[in-house]
């Protein structure tokens, strides 16, 4: 019987309605495509564009879409291998089997991971609803049933929400170790941290790598990384069979590997990312990585979400700009970049309520560019 790719609706309040057949999937006895049930648009767009209810290859388990903030989204062929390969090199990179806190949406990689280390650790996960959006509370709650050795996973923006009172600080030092993902951790947060004995785990991966598979630089057991030409190159058993709805991708070239759309450079073994190499601007000339200026523009207090882009100019080709969130003033984060190269500076800055996000906690760069 030809097997078919299944939509697996999550249900944001009770995620763990979905192990079962997610079991099955592991098991090599069906192919699912993860929807999300409070996000009819999101699921009807999944839906269409990753093929649901026609025929896939035997071995894939799961399609996961990428969240991309616009286009349609690539669909990732996981197989059996690649799901359980991360979560063993996971448990393995944390000293341990534990028993996990879903806390983020498990349509996406990043929580499908914690259903997957689930199952294969043997625990059963407590899972936060989310079907209203992140709150501390709740979150406090599930961090009060773990027992043993825990851990979860969170974006930056629901680790700064979650340090923003007592009680999400405290929920927090339950866990042996607190993933971090999806978007890169402002430096003053994660000093913070570190300062009330937060441990968290700095994760770099995608859904092409069945989610993290660099953790604080370094490759997990049995991944492997490469920069070329400055490109970040990840390798290893968590890599995806290709996407299924782009057959033959470039990304997906070289076997056992996947070309990332992202720039980074290997010093003794520990990489770095240094941002995206399809979101450089070009400025007169001269090229800059925004996450380099958003990086320097996160070090400074007052300063809590930074998003820099290029705008067209007539005489520069592109001028940079840039948005950002928090009590500091214009006149102070302009201070505080006092000491970088004044054509890196940005030629408008604006202070928002918020920046528009996309996908777990990703700034929605396309969004900021309506803001200029």
């Amino acid at each position: 019987m030809t097997r078919v790719l299944q939509p697996l609706l999550i249900d944001a309040a009770a995620p763990a309605a979905a192990l079962p057949a997610l079991e099955e999937a592991i098991a090599g006895q069906r192919a699912l495509l993860p929807v999300p049930l409070q996000d009819p648009a999101r699921t009807a767009l999944l839906k269409d564009s990753q093929g649901a209810g026609q025929a896939i290859a035997e071995d894939i388990a799961v399609v996961v879409g990428t969240s991309g903030s616009t286009g349609t989204p690539k669909g990732a062929q996981l197989t059996p291998l690649n799901l359980v390969a991360s979560a063993d090199a996971t448990h393995q990179f944390l000293g341990g089997e534990g028993q996990w806190v879903l806390a983020m949406p498990a349509h996406h990689i990043a929580g499908l991971q914690v259903l997957v280390r689930s199952l294969v650790a043997g625990w059963d996960p407590i899972c936060v609803d989310l079907s209203t959006g992140f709150h501390i509370g709740g979150f406090a709650r599930a961090a009060a049933q773990v027992r043993g050795q825990a851990y979860t996973a969170l974006t930056p923006l629901q680790l700064a929400k979650a340090m923003d009172s007592l009680q999400g600080i405290e929920a927090l030092r339950v866990f042996d170790a607190i993933l971090i993902g999806g978007a890169p951790l402002n430096p003053q947060l994660a000093r913070a941290a570190a300062d009330m004995q937060i441990t968290l785990v700095t994760t770099y991966g995608s859904s092409e790598t069945s989610g993290g598979c660099v953790y604080d630089g370094r490759p997990l057991p049995g991944a492997q990384v490469r920069v070329t030409q400055g490109r970040i190159y990840l390798g290893g058993p968590m890599v995806a069979r290709g996407y299924r709805n782009h057959p033959g991708h470039p990304a997906f070239a070289e076997e056992g590997w996947f070309a990332t759309s992202d720039a980074g450079k290997l010093i003794d073994g520990r990489l770095t990312v240094t941002g995206r190499l399809d979101a450089v601007i070009d400025s007169g000339g001269l090229k800059l990585h925004p996450e380099v200026l958003e990086q320097a523009m996160l070090r400074i207090p007052g300063v809590t979400g930074a998003c820099v882009i290029g705008v067209p100019h007539p005489r520069l080709g592109q001028a940079i700009v840039a948005a950002y969130s928090g009590s500091a003033s214009v006149a102070e984060v302009l201070d505080g970049l006092d000491d970088l190269p004044r054509w890196q500076l940005p030629k408008e800055l604006r202070q928002v309520a918020a920046l528009p996000l996309v996908g777990p906690g990703k700034v929605d760069r396309r969004g900021v560019e309506k803001l200029f």
